[in-house]
């Protein structure tokens, strides 16, 4: 099992926006109809930093932080103790973010190769969901891409090796999750964070899940 270990500094440094990327194209939705719901899911004069509509507390907002030496950019490192998500730049720091994790047993640390990335993303429930929450079988040939899907925004998919886990670092349309322990086995973010973080993120990065059961040492 992968443990958890001090591989963040916590100082703090000026938040900056993220650099715009190429989307994955797909026939639907359409171009118009993503731009519109990334609108819905903005907050109206956005600033990553300060903007909080949802009322999380204020730790889990999108921070600039120092990384320790060595550790490799584009790599993602999801801290499951405090609920952060690392994505590792350049230069020596990393943009930090406020995630939720999975309920119970069905945390999955562990090392991941990100292998595919989709811009509002279908979501279908797997047989094991369906058997957990029987309500999911309404969705079991999948869930409509849009604000209220489960993936929510963007969804970055999780292999070991070309096996998919369906594990998911994912956006969300249940923000007041974040910091909490409430998907299914994937790694929820909040939809304006994680549209940020995915322009960014490289398919072929590699994403470590630390364990969720260490203790804080600081």
């Amino acid at each position: 099992m992968l443990t958890r270990r001090h591989f963040i500094q916590t100082t703090t440094a000026l938040f900056s926006a993220s650099v715009s990327g190429p989307v994955l194209a797909n026939t639907w939705p359409t171009g118009s109809q993503k731009a519109s719901w990334d609108a819905r899911v903005t907050p109206l004069g956005y600033d990553a930093a300060t903007s909080n509509p949802w009322g999380v507390h204020e730790r889990f907002l999108p921070r600039r932080v120092q990384a320790n030496d060595g550790l490799i950019p584009g790599d993602i490192h999801v801290d499951a103790v405090a609920r952060y998500l690392y994505h590792i730049e350049d230069g020596g720091t990393a943009m930090r973010y406020g995630v939720a994790i999975a309920r119970g047993n069905l945390y999955e640390p562990g090392t991941y190769t990100i292998r595919r990335k989709v811009e509002w993303p279908r979501w279908t429930p797997t047989a094991s969901m369906i058997e957990r929450n029987p309500e999911y079988a309404q969705f079991k040939d999948g869930m409509e891409p849009g604000p209220t899907n489960a993936l929510g925004s963007r969804a970055l998919y999780l292999y070991v090796g070309n096996r998919d886990t369906y594990l998911r670092i994912h956006g969300t349309p249940q923000p007041k999750s974040i910091g909490g322990r409430a998907s299914s086995g994937c790694v929820r973010m909040i939809m304006a964070h994680i549209n940020d973080l995915y322009p960014n993120v490289k398919v072929g990065s590699t994403a470590y899940l630390y364990s969720a059961e260490d203790t804080v040492t600081g």
